[in-house]
Protein backbone atom coordinates (compact mmCIF):
# COMPACT_ATOMS: atom_id res chain seq x y z
CA UNK A 1 0.00 0.00 0.00
CA UNK A 2 1.42 3.40 -1.06
CA UNK A 3 0.09 6.59 0.54
CA UNK A 4 0.77 9.77 -1.44
CA UNK A 5 1.03 12.30 1.39
CA UNK A 6 2.86 15.18 -0.25
CA UNK A 7 0.76 17.62 1.80
CA UNK A 8 2.76 16.78 4.93
CA UNK A 9 5.94 18.26 3.43
CA UNK A 10 4.29 21.55 2.49
CA UNK A 11 4.86 24.79 4.36
CA UNK A 12 1.15 24.98 5.25
CA UNK A 13 -0.25 21.41 5.40
CA UNK A 14 -3.70 22.73 6.35
CA UNK A 15 -6.71 20.54 6.95
CA UNK A 16 -5.54 17.96 4.43
CA UNK A 17 -2.32 17.60 6.40
CA UNK A 18 -4.35 17.09 9.58
CA UNK A 19 -6.35 14.39 7.79
CA UNK A 20 -3.15 12.66 6.64
CA UNK A 21 -1.64 12.75 10.13
CA UNK A 22 -4.87 11.53 11.68
CA UNK A 23 -5.09 8.66 9.21
CA UNK A 24 -1.51 7.61 9.95
CA UNK A 25 -2.23 7.84 13.70
CA UNK A 26 -5.31 5.67 13.27
CA UNK A 27 -3.37 3.06 11.30
CA UNK A 28 -0.87 2.76 14.15
CA UNK A 29 -3.75 2.13 16.57
CA UNK A 30 -5.15 -0.78 14.56
CA UNK A 31 -4.55 -4.31 15.77
CA UNK A 32 -1.41 -5.85 14.28
CA UNK A 33 -3.39 -8.14 12.00
CA UNK A 34 -5.45 -5.23 10.66
CA UNK A 35 -2.52 -2.92 9.97
CA UNK A 36 -1.44 -2.68 6.33
CA UNK A 37 2.16 -2.52 5.17
CA UNK A 38 2.45 1.11 4.17
CA UNK A 39 4.92 3.21 2.19
CA UNK A 40 4.66 7.01 2.14
CA UNK A 41 5.21 8.70 -1.23
CA UNK A 42 6.21 12.37 -1.36
CA UNK A 43 8.41 14.99 -3.00
CA UNK A 44 12.12 15.64 -2.54
CA UNK A 45 13.05 15.63 1.17
CA UNK A 46 13.49 19.03 2.83
CA UNK A 47 16.93 20.28 3.79
CA UNK A 48 15.88 20.50 7.43
CA UNK A 49 13.83 18.18 9.66
CA UNK A 50 11.51 15.90 7.68
CA UNK A 51 7.94 15.73 9.06
CA UNK A 52 7.50 12.28 7.49
CA UNK A 53 10.20 10.47 9.42
CA UNK A 54 8.28 10.34 12.70
CA UNK A 55 5.57 8.02 11.36
CA UNK A 56 7.79 4.95 11.17
CA UNK A 57 6.91 3.94 7.60
CA UNK A 58 9.28 3.60 4.63
CA UNK A 59 9.39 6.76 2.51
CA UNK A 60 9.75 6.90 -1.27
CA UNK A 61 10.82 10.41 -2.23
CA UNK A 62 10.83 11.96 -5.66
CA UNK A 63 13.92 13.73 -6.93
CA UNK A 64 11.65 16.70 -7.70
CA UNK A 65 10.51 19.45 -5.33
CA UNK A 66 6.82 19.51 -4.48
CA UNK A 67 5.46 21.85 -7.20
CA UNK A 68 7.39 20.13 -9.99
CA UNK A 69 6.48 16.66 -8.75
CA UNK A 70 2.80 17.60 -8.60
CA UNK A 71 3.01 18.93 -12.15
CA UNK A 72 4.67 15.70 -13.28
CA UNK A 73 1.89 13.73 -11.59
CA UNK A 74 -0.73 15.88 -13.30
CA UNK A 75 0.80 15.14 -16.69
CA UNK A 76 1.30 11.45 -15.97
CA UNK A 77 5.05 11.75 -16.51
CA UNK A 78 5.99 9.70 -13.45
CA UNK A 79 4.35 6.67 -11.89
CA UNK A 80 4.38 5.41 -8.32
CA UNK A 81 3.40 2.30 -6.41
CA UNK A 82 5.36 -0.41 -8.19
CA UNK A 83 5.02 -3.64 -6.22
CA UNK A 84 2.07 -2.42 -4.14
CA UNK A 85 -1.62 -3.31 -4.25
CA UNK A 86 -3.06 0.21 -4.11
CA UNK A 87 -1.99 3.84 -4.30
CA UNK A 88 -4.02 6.30 -2.21
CA UNK A 89 -3.61 10.06 -2.53
CA UNK A 90 -4.76 12.12 0.45
CA UNK A 91 -5.74 14.98 -1.88
CA UNK A 92 -6.46 15.79 -5.51
CA UNK A 93 -2.70 16.07 -6.06
CA UNK A 94 -2.62 12.42 -7.11
CA UNK A 95 -0.01 10.43 -9.04
CA UNK A 96 -0.60 7.94 -11.81
CA UNK A 97 0.01 4.48 -10.31
CA UNK A 98 2.22 1.86 -11.88
CA UNK A 99 0.55 -0.34 -14.46
CA UNK A 100 -2.31 -2.39 -13.04
CA UNK A 101 -2.27 -0.72 -9.60
CA UNK A 102 -5.61 0.94 -8.67
CA UNK A 103 -5.75 4.51 -7.42
CA UNK A 104 -7.86 5.77 -4.52
CA UNK A 105 -8.22 9.55 -4.17
CA UNK A 106 -9.67 11.59 -1.32
CA UNK A 107 -11.79 14.58 -2.35
CA UNK A 108 -12.31 16.84 0.66
CA UNK A 109 -14.65 19.33 -0.99
CA UNK A 110 -15.42 21.05 -4.29
CA UNK A 111 -15.67 24.51 -2.75
CA UNK A 112 -14.04 26.23 -5.73
CA UNK A 113 -17.22 25.48 -7.68
CA UNK A 114 -19.71 26.97 -5.22
CA UNK A 115 -17.44 29.80 -4.02
CA UNK A 116 -15.10 30.63 -6.94
CA UNK A 117 -14.35 34.11 -5.60
CA UNK A 118 -12.55 32.53 -2.64
CA UNK A 119 -9.91 30.94 -4.88
CA UNK A 120 -7.29 32.52 -7.13
CA UNK A 121 -8.00 31.84 -10.84
CA UNK A 122 -5.02 29.50 -11.16
CA UNK A 123 -6.19 27.53 -8.13
CA UNK A 124 -9.69 27.15 -9.57
CA UNK A 125 -8.32 25.86 -12.86
CA UNK A 126 -6.03 23.37 -11.15
CA UNK A 127 -8.72 22.03 -8.81
CA UNK A 128 -11.20 21.59 -11.64
CA UNK A 129 -8.69 19.76 -13.80
CA UNK A 130 -7.59 17.64 -10.84
CA UNK A 131 -11.17 16.62 -10.07
CA UNK A 132 -11.62 15.53 -13.67
CA UNK A 133 -8.39 13.55 -13.46
CA UNK A 134 -9.77 11.82 -10.37
CA UNK A 135 -12.86 10.93 -12.39
CA UNK A 136 -10.69 9.40 -15.09
CA UNK A 137 -8.05 7.70 -12.95
CA UNK A 138 -9.43 6.73 -9.54
CA UNK A 139 -10.99 3.34 -8.92
CA UNK A 140 -12.61 4.64 -5.71
CA UNK A 141 -13.02 8.13 -4.25
CA UNK A 142 -13.13 8.77 -0.49
CA UNK A 143 -15.13 11.78 0.75
CA UNK A 144 -15.56 12.98 4.35
CA UNK A 145 -19.30 13.66 4.29
CA UNK A 146 -22.58 13.16 2.47
CA UNK A 147 -22.47 16.83 1.48
CA UNK A 148 -19.19 16.35 -0.33
CA UNK A 149 -20.45 13.16 -1.95
CA UNK A 150 -23.45 15.02 -3.37
CA UNK A 151 -21.24 17.88 -4.56
CA UNK A 152 -18.93 15.45 -6.37
CA UNK A 153 -21.88 13.76 -8.05
CA UNK A 154 -23.28 17.14 -9.07
CA UNK A 155 -19.94 18.05 -10.66
CA UNK A 156 -20.53 15.35 -13.31
CA UNK A 157 -16.89 14.48 -13.83
CA UNK A 158 -17.39 10.75 -14.34
CA UNK A 159 -17.46 9.70 -10.68
CA UNK A 160 -20.53 7.53 -10.14
CA UNK A 161 -22.08 7.01 -6.73
CA UNK A 162 -20.87 3.39 -6.59
CA UNK A 163 -17.28 4.68 -6.65
CA UNK A 164 -17.80 7.09 -3.72
CA UNK A 165 -17.13 6.01 -0.13
CA UNK A 166 -17.99 8.31 2.79
CA UNK A 167 -15.54 8.10 5.69
CA UNK A 168 -15.96 10.50 8.61
CA UNK A 169 -12.75 11.96 9.96
CA UNK A 170 -11.56 11.82 13.56
CA UNK A 171 -11.41 14.23 16.48
CA UNK A 172 -8.69 12.64 18.64
CA UNK A 173 -5.48 13.76 16.93
CA UNK A 174 -4.23 16.74 18.94
CA UNK A 175 -2.71 14.84 21.88
CA UNK A 176 -2.45 16.06 25.47
CA UNK A 177 -2.97 19.80 26.05
CA UNK A 178 0.21 21.73 26.79
CA UNK A 179 -1.19 24.24 29.25
CA UNK A 180 2.05 26.00 30.26
CA UNK A 181 3.12 26.61 26.63
CA UNK A 182 -0.35 27.85 25.71
CA UNK A 183 -0.44 30.21 28.69
CA UNK A 184 3.00 31.55 27.82
CA UNK A 185 1.89 32.21 24.23
CA UNK A 186 -1.37 33.89 25.25
CA UNK A 187 0.35 36.11 27.82
CA UNK A 188 2.94 37.09 25.24
CA UNK A 189 0.01 38.19 23.05
CA UNK A 190 -1.49 40.18 25.94
CA UNK A 191 -4.30 37.70 26.69
CA UNK A 192 -4.52 37.19 30.46
CA UNK A 193 -8.11 36.13 31.00
CA UNK A 194 -11.12 34.69 29.14
CA UNK A 195 -11.13 34.81 25.35
CA UNK A 196 -13.06 33.72 22.29
CA UNK A 197 -11.32 31.63 19.66
CA UNK A 198 -11.32 30.80 15.98
CA UNK A 199 -8.99 28.34 14.26
CA UNK A 200 -8.35 28.10 10.52
CA UNK A 201 -5.95 28.89 7.73
CA UNK A 202 -6.30 32.59 6.95
CA UNK A 203 -7.96 32.55 3.53
CA UNK A 204 -11.17 33.99 2.06
CA UNK A 205 -13.36 30.89 2.13
CA UNK A 206 -13.05 30.64 5.92
CA UNK A 207 -15.24 33.76 6.19
CA UNK A 208 -13.01 35.45 8.76
CA UNK A 209 -14.07 38.91 7.61
CA UNK A 210 -17.68 38.38 8.66
CA UNK A 211 -16.60 36.64 11.85
CA UNK A 212 -14.49 39.63 12.87
CA UNK A 213 -17.37 42.00 12.07
CA UNK A 214 -19.66 39.81 14.19
CA UNK A 215 -17.17 39.86 17.04
CA UNK A 216 -17.13 43.68 16.92
CA UNK A 217 -20.94 43.63 17.33
CA UNK A 218 -20.84 41.01 20.07
CA UNK A 219 -17.98 42.43 22.15
CA UNK A 220 -19.98 45.18 23.92
CA UNK A 221 -22.62 42.58 24.87
CA UNK A 222 -20.16 40.15 26.49
CA UNK A 223 -19.63 40.13 30.26
CA UNK A 224 -16.25 41.75 29.60
CA UNK A 225 -14.30 42.90 26.54
CA UNK A 226 -12.89 39.43 25.93
CA UNK A 227 -10.48 39.24 22.99
CA UNK A 228 -10.91 37.07 19.91
CA UNK A 229 -7.82 34.88 19.45
CA UNK A 230 -7.21 33.82 15.84
CA UNK A 231 -5.06 30.69 15.49
CA UNK A 232 -3.79 29.39 12.17
CA UNK A 233 -1.22 29.92 9.44
CA UNK A 234 -1.46 32.59 6.78
CA UNK A 235 -2.99 31.39 3.54
CA UNK A 236 -3.74 33.85 0.78
CA UNK A 237 -5.96 36.85 0.01
CA UNK A 238 -5.83 40.40 1.41
CA UNK A 239 -9.35 40.17 2.86
CA UNK A 240 -8.14 37.48 5.29
CA UNK A 241 -4.81 39.03 6.23
CA UNK A 242 -3.89 40.06 9.79
CA UNK A 243 -3.25 43.60 8.51
CA UNK A 244 -6.94 43.92 7.57
CA UNK A 245 -8.64 41.78 10.20
CA UNK A 246 -6.40 42.98 13.00
CA UNK A 247 -7.69 46.55 12.72
CA UNK A 248 -10.71 45.52 14.83
CA UNK A 249 -10.24 46.12 18.55
CA UNK A 250 -9.69 42.94 20.55
CA UNK A 251 -8.61 40.70 17.66
CA UNK A 252 -5.33 38.91 18.43
CA UNK A 253 -3.37 36.73 16.00
CA UNK A 254 -1.46 33.76 17.37
CA UNK A 255 -0.30 32.20 14.09
CA UNK A 256 0.20 28.45 13.70
CA UNK A 257 0.77 26.37 16.84
CA UNK A 258 1.52 22.70 17.50
CA UNK A 259 -1.08 20.15 18.58
CA UNK A 260 -0.53 20.30 22.33
CA UNK A 261 -0.66 24.09 22.44
CA UNK A 262 -3.73 24.12 20.19
CA UNK A 263 -5.53 21.62 22.42
CA UNK A 264 -4.86 23.80 25.47
CA UNK A 265 -5.98 26.97 23.69
CA UNK A 266 -9.21 25.23 22.69
CA UNK A 267 -9.74 24.05 26.26
CA UNK A 268 -9.30 27.52 27.72
CA UNK A 269 -11.64 29.37 25.35
CA UNK A 270 -15.11 30.56 26.30
CA UNK A 271 -16.23 29.38 22.87
CA UNK A 272 -14.75 28.56 19.47
CA UNK A 273 -16.28 29.98 16.28
CA UNK A 274 -15.86 28.39 12.87
CA UNK A 275 -18.14 29.81 10.19
CA UNK A 276 -16.93 28.99 6.66
CA UNK A 277 -19.36 29.53 3.80
CA UNK A 278 -18.74 26.03 2.48
CA UNK A 279 -16.85 23.13 4.05
CA UNK A 280 -16.34 19.46 3.26
CA UNK A 281 -16.04 18.42 6.91
CA UNK A 282 -14.70 21.02 9.37
CA UNK A 283 -12.02 19.64 11.69
CA UNK A 284 -11.73 22.70 14.00
CA UNK A 285 -15.32 22.11 15.12
CA UNK A 286 -14.66 18.62 16.45
CA UNK A 287 -11.18 19.53 17.71
CA UNK A 288 -12.83 22.13 19.92
CA UNK A 289 -15.64 19.80 21.00
CA UNK A 290 -13.08 17.19 22.04
CA UNK A 291 -11.62 19.72 24.49
CA UNK A 292 -15.02 20.48 26.05
CA UNK A 293 -15.41 23.92 24.49
CA UNK A 294 -18.74 25.26 23.14
CA UNK A 295 -18.77 25.74 19.38
CA UNK A 296 -20.49 28.30 17.16
CA UNK A 297 -20.45 27.14 13.54
CA UNK A 298 -22.06 27.29 10.17
CA UNK A 299 -23.90 24.04 9.33
CA UNK A 300 -20.70 22.12 8.59
CA UNK A 301 -20.86 18.31 8.30
CA UNK A 302 -18.53 17.70 11.26
CA UNK A 303 -20.83 19.37 13.79
CA UNK A 304 -23.48 16.66 13.67
CA UNK A 305 -25.94 19.14 15.17
CA UNK A 306 -23.82 19.53 18.32
CA UNK A 307 -22.78 23.15 17.74
CA UNK A 308 -24.75 26.37 17.91
CA UNK A 309 -25.37 26.76 14.19
CA UNK A 310 -25.54 30.23 12.63
CA UNK A 311 -25.97 31.66 9.15
CA UNK A 312 -22.42 32.31 7.91
CA UNK A 313 -23.64 34.97 5.47
CA UNK A 314 -25.30 37.07 8.21
CA UNK A 315 -23.04 39.02 10.55
CA UNK A 316 -25.86 39.53 13.05
CA UNK A 317 -26.53 35.78 13.22
CA UNK A 318 -22.87 35.06 13.97
CA UNK A 319 -22.81 37.80 16.61
CA UNK A 320 -25.85 36.35 18.37
CA UNK A 321 -24.15 32.95 18.42
CA UNK A 322 -20.99 34.39 19.96
CA UNK A 323 -22.91 36.16 22.72
CA UNK A 324 -24.91 33.04 23.57
CA UNK A 325 -22.07 30.50 23.43
CA UNK A 326 -19.59 32.70 25.31
CA UNK A 327 -21.88 34.29 27.87
CA UNK A 328 -24.96 32.15 28.56
CA UNK A 329 -24.01 29.39 31.01
CA UNK A 330 -27.08 27.28 30.30
CA UNK A 331 -26.37 27.27 26.57
CA UNK A 332 -22.67 26.70 27.16
CA UNK A 333 -23.33 23.64 29.34
CA UNK A 334 -25.64 22.12 26.74
CA UNK A 335 -23.11 22.72 23.96
CA UNK A 336 -20.28 21.18 25.97
CA UNK A 337 -22.34 18.04 26.62
CA UNK A 338 -23.43 17.60 23.01
CA UNK A 339 -19.97 18.44 21.69
CA UNK A 340 -18.18 15.90 23.86
CA UNK A 341 -20.59 13.20 22.73
CA UNK A 342 -20.08 14.14 19.08
CA UNK A 343 -16.29 14.18 19.36
CA UNK A 344 -16.21 10.83 21.19
CA UNK A 345 -17.92 9.21 18.20
CA UNK A 346 -15.22 10.37 15.79
CA UNK A 347 -12.01 8.35 16.21
CA UNK A 348 -9.15 8.11 13.76
CA UNK A 349 -8.74 4.38 14.38
CA UNK A 350 -12.24 3.87 12.99
CA UNK A 351 -11.46 6.14 10.05
CA UNK A 352 -8.31 4.10 9.43
CA UNK A 353 -10.26 0.84 9.59
CA UNK A 354 -12.70 2.21 7.01
CA UNK A 355 -9.81 3.27 4.76
CA UNK A 356 -8.29 -0.20 4.95
CA UNK A 357 -11.63 -1.61 3.80
CA UNK A 358 -11.58 0.82 0.85
CA UNK A 359 -8.05 -0.26 -0.07
CA UNK A 360 -8.99 -3.92 0.12
CA UNK A 361 -12.00 -3.31 -2.11
CA UNK A 362 -9.91 -1.36 -4.64
CA UNK A 363 -7.31 -4.14 -4.74
CA UNK A 364 -9.99 -6.80 -5.23
CA UNK A 365 -11.89 -4.89 -7.93
CA UNK A 366 -8.78 -3.68 -9.71
CA UNK A 367 -8.23 -0.62 -11.84
CA UNK A 368 -11.65 0.22 -13.30
CA UNK A 369 -10.48 2.80 -15.81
Amino acid sequence: MSLAAEQLRRRVPGGIGTYARGLLKGIEELETGERPLLTIVASRPPSGPDPLTGFGHPIVSSRLPGPLMTRAWDLGLTRVGRGTDVVHSVSLAAPVPSSGVPLVTTVHDVAWRSMPEAYPPRGRRWHEAALRRAGARAALVVVPSEATAQAVLAARVGIADNRLVIVNEGADHLGEPDGPAAQELLERLGVFGPYLLTVSTLEPRKNLGRLVQAYALARPRLPDAWPLVVVGPSGWGPSASPAVLGSTAGVVFAGAVDGGVLAAIYRGARCCAYVPIVEGFGLPVVESMAQGTPVVSSPVPSSGGASLEVDPTEVASIAEGLVAAAGDEVIRTALVTSGLARAAALRWVEAARAHVAVWERAAAEGHVR
